[in-house]
């Protein structure tokens, strides 16, 4: 499924027009990013938790020469999924 699926898909199930669900789409998104950026993290319940994970610096090798590199520090987003979706998935 991809956005354009998942917009069909909020047009559908709530009785919106697809300009309406492409909104509510876009600010769930927004909003959950904008939280991650703040360094919070977002939970809702029974789906799951995204947060964000720090990552140290580390030492890499280039594949094709196999010199050195350094891969620098970044934080990265992470999603635990929530046991309801574990549930509802197996």
């Amino acid at each position: 499924m991809n956005k354009n699926d998942l917009i069909s898909s909020v047009s559908s199930s709530a009785s919106l027009s697809k300009a309406d669900a492409t909104k509510a789409v876009d600010s769930v998104f927004g909003a959950i990013t904008n939280s991650l950026q703040g360094g919070g993290e977002v939970r809702l319940v029974g789906f799951g938790t995204f947060s964000v994970a720090q990552r140290k610096a580390t030492t890499g090798r280039n594949p094709r020469t196999g010199e050195a590199i350094q891969i620098a520090a970044s934080k990265q987003p992470k999603f635990k999924a929530g046991k309801a979706l574990k549930e509802a998935v197996n």
